[in-house]
């Protein structure tokens, strides 16, 4: 599995940023922004999701590494002292 760190942004009705960070971990990168979207909309309230469907919503996406490649490192490290 990698990680995924998945940033949501979109404007309110008062003409604010509304901006949030969801860490997700999954096996390709769609499949990543897929179950990050669903959490940060369930966190929505009924307006909020309004204002997101009418102002566009802005998804920015970046992998985090996965949990084999952190241990695969700790045990070359750990090796070589």
């Amino acid at each position: 599995m990698k990680s995924f760190e998945v940033r949501f942004s979109f404007q309110d009705r008062k003409d604010e940023a509304v901006e949030s960070t969801v860490k997700v971990d999954a096996s390709s990168l769609p499949g990543g922004v897929a179950k990050a979207t669903r959490e940060f909309v369930k966190g929505l309230d009924r307006k909020q999701r309004f204002d997101m469907n009418k102002n566009g919503l802005e998804i920015k996406a970046k992998s985090s590494g996965s949990a084999g490649e952190s241990s695969e490192k700790e045990s070359a490290e750990s090796a070589s002292n």
